[in-house]
């Protein structure tokens, strides 16, 4: 009654990676994506513009 659990545990990592991907999951994925996208474009608009020597 109280003896091993046939298939064993899981736990730590392998208990996330066993979960089901549910839809909230992929919006969260879709909301890091653009927030990383946006920070970047942000960041490239404050980089000072290049000087070109010559001509």
């Amino acid at each position: 009654m109280y003896g091993a659990i046939v298939g064993g545990q899981i736990g730590g990592a392998g208990a996330a990676g066993a979960l089901a991907a549910t839809g909230f999951d992929t919006v969260a994925l879709v909301v890091a994506c653009t927030t990383l996208i946006a920070a970047g474009l942000s960041l490239w608009k404050l980089a000072p513009k290049r000087r070109r020597n010559g001509s």
